[in-house]
């Protein structure tokens, strides 16, 4: 049974960080070769996020920046780009006079994992479509979600369809496996600015009131690959 097929691929090389949209994508048994592989880090070793815990620390606009590799040094130390687009020379002294914070680092991965939770999401179009309908008037793309993967659905597919997904083993064009495991349960950081997206506590609070906190589907790597847009999405096994 077919889910639909790949509409748009992101990654995003610095965690917490407006990502790039490509075309195609190494996928290995990390997730998207190279995603949050980098992040912001303090002095505590907490990394920069929109939320206060014990491994994140709120660093306020981080989302209004963007990151990405360089093309001729793929997972080099990728590239900052500030709120108009521009490269920057040195990211971390950037950051640090960008969030007036002296402690803070551009840090690669070490022992602890930058990821939140698992390491792919997916996202329908069927939900975001929902969610465009839901906060009428509000500017709403799939950027406020983060997902890595934004898959095209059938007409007439139902928003949270990946409630359904959930459980199932799927194949992403020709090699590339994921288990699906379970969805992310949402944060302040889908209500935060970025861009030409404006703030707004509204998108949160449709979350929460339509579908318990819940948006996407969380999966596992089980064959590495290589993915593309236009790619179909297969169930193997339900």
């Amino acid at each position: 049974m077919r889910l639909g097929v790949i509409e748009r691929i992101w990654r995003y090389p610095i965690k917490s960080m407006g990502g790039e949209r490509l075309e195609s994508a190494a996928v290995d048994e990390r997730g998207l070769l190279g995603d949050r592989l980098y992040a912001v880090r303090d002095a505590e070793g907490r990394f920069g996020s929109g939320k206060n815990t014990r491994r994140f620390r709120r660093m306020p606009g981080l989302l209004r920046l963007r990151s990405r590799y360089p093309e001729a040094e793929p997972l080099a130390e990728p590239e900052l780009l500030d709120p108009d687009g521009v490269p920057v020379a040195d990211a971390t002294a950037y950051l640090r006079r960008y969030l007036q914070r002296h402690d803070v680092e551009v840090a690669r991965e070490g022992s602890v994992s930058h990821f939140d939770q698992l390491a792919l999401s997916v996202l329908s179009t069927a939900t975001l479509d929902w969610m465009r309908t839901a906060l009428a008037g509000l500017a709403v793309d799939e950027r406020r979600f983060r997902p890595n993967l934004l898959i095209r659905t059938p007409p007439g597919t139902p928003a949270f369809v990946e409630d359904q997904w959930l459980g199932s083993e799927v194949r992403i064009g020709t090699s590339v496996g994921v288990a699906f495991v379970r969805s992310s349960e949402r944060c302040v950081m889908v209500n935060e600015s970025q861009q030409d997206l404006p703030y707004s506590p509204l998108v949160l609070k449709t979350i929460a009131q339509a579908h318990a906190m819940r948006l996407d589907a969380l999966g596992t790597v089980t064959d590495p690959g290589t993915i593309g847009v236009g790619d179909p999405v297969t169930v193997l096994r339900p």
